[in-house]
């Protein structure tokens, strides 16, 4: 019988917070009342941490774990989690403790009111303000002002997902914290509940004033896959086209002063970047036709629609 609930949560390097998170997520899920699995995905520790959590799949088999070989990275840990989850509800959870259990019960409920995806707001952070804060709200600000979706705390890992979003979610690289974005393509709906926030008792924060930086490359790859990942040629051919039109003004330019004014040109740099302008412009042209042979490959050699059902009222017929 499949569970209600999946909770996944990768762990790395964490092993004074093992026994700790099982205790707080078992009780917590003792109090809701419905059933549940959880898969813990340890993302390579080379602490110990697997060990204990082996012990404690031992006595209780709603633990699974997922052992990587080596250390992959957050975003593998969550699409190895919604691979192998099971539940109708697919919730995430960090394993520092700094997320709180009790209160993914205000998450299902929201959920409830018909939303797809439920993402916890740390209102009152207990972290420094300028070196982790500041820089939150700032990628906070810039993700929700590029994508459309409007969260306060996109770095909040309390989050719940329908499990036909969460199945529909490909993350690669360090893009899990932009998760409820990725997931706007299936026109998903999003809301925000306030959640606890508490202090880290053991271990270390993997993160530092240097993960800013890659959120905002990340947050372009985002912004790419988002709006252009089924027609690439509007990106690189329009630029090509502005690059390559503002090239030949030019050129048309020169030509004027050379044949009607009788004025040299061959020493002028506005020449060679009228060249460098046209030249830049087929190129891009040329990268836009690549990247849209790429993306049809892509989607038919793995037969990946392009569009997401929500529902359906009456047969489908099957192509």
């Amino acid at each position: 019988m499949e569970p209600e609930l999946s909770i996944v949560i990768p762990l790395y390097n964490e092993v004074d917070n093992v026994e700790p998170l099982y205790a707080d997520v078992t009780a917590a899920m003792a109090e809701l009342g419905r059933s549940y699995e959880v898969i813990v995905v340890d993302d390579g520790s080379r602490d110990g941490s697997f060990p204990r959590l082996a012990d404690i799949h031992a006595r209780d088999e709603r633990w699974r774990i997922i052992r990587f070989r080596r250390n992959f990275g957050q975003a593998a840990g969550f699409a190895a989690g919604f691979d192998a989850a099971q539940g109708e509800v697919v919730i995430t959870l960090d394993a520092d403790l700094q997320n709180d259990p009790r209160d993914i019960p205000k998450l299902l409920a929201k959920m409830d009111e018909g939303y797809d995806i439920v993402s916890g707001w740390r209102m009152d952070r207990k972290e420094p303000f300028i070196s982790r804060r500041l820089p939150s709200m700032m990628a906070n600000r810039m993700i929700s002002g590029s994508t459309g979706v409007a969260l306060h705390d996109y770095g909040c890992s309390l989050k719940a997902y329908r499990r036909e979003v969460a199945k529909g979610i490909r993350l690669y690289g360090e893009l899990h914290r932009f998760m409820p974005a990725l997931a706007s393509w299936m026109g998903v709906t999003v809301a925000e509940v306030p959640v606890n926030d508490r202090k880290r008792q053991f271990g270390a924060s993997k993160y530092g004033i240097s993960r800013t930086f890659r959120v905002f490359l990340d947050l372009i790859t985002v912004q790419f896959f988002l709006g252009y990942s089924t027609r690439p040629l509007h990106v690189f051919g329009g630029a090509g086209l502005l690059a390559g039109g503002l090239g030949l003004l030019i050129g048309v330019y020169l030509t004027f002063v050379k044949l009607v004014l009788g004025q040299d040109i061959g020493t002028r740099p506005l020449l060679l970047l009228a060249v460098l302008l046209v030249l830049l412009g087929v190129q891009l042209v040329s990268m836009g036709l690549l990247a849209e042979m790429i993306t049809r490959t892509y989607y038919e050699a793995q037969n990946k629609p392009i569009y997401a059902v929500r529902e359906v009222l009456g047969p489908t017929l099957d192509v």
